[in-house]
């Protein structure tokens, strides 16, 4: 029998992606916003294409503060795309 691939939707793009192909954007229980890069972080998670793009359309729609139920500042948004960054630069 084949291994099922855990599928996981994008808060940006609202498309439905294999858990190894997205980022997670992870709540810790202080309420702090970061990229999970391990994806075994404790935590809410919410997962993103790996693109920038996506992350400008969860900006928009503000699908992570619907998937965390709280209001999240640009900052965050503003630290969560140099991580991005920095990551498209591996």
């Amino acid at each position: 029998m084949a291994k099922k691939i855990p599928l996981r939707q994008c808060v940006g793009c609202g498309e439905m992606k294999g858990k190894k192909d997205m980022m997670r954007v992870l709540k810790t229980a202080e309420g702090e916003i970061c990229l999970d890069t391990t994806g075994k972080k404790n935590g809410r998670g919410a997962y993103l294409c790996k693109s920038a793009e996506c992350l400008k359309k969860a900006r928009q729609n503000k699908g992570l503060e619907r998937s965390f139920k709280i209001g999240i500042p640009s900052e965050v948004y503003d630290s969560l795309e140099k991580e991005f960054e920095s990551l498209d630069a591996e």
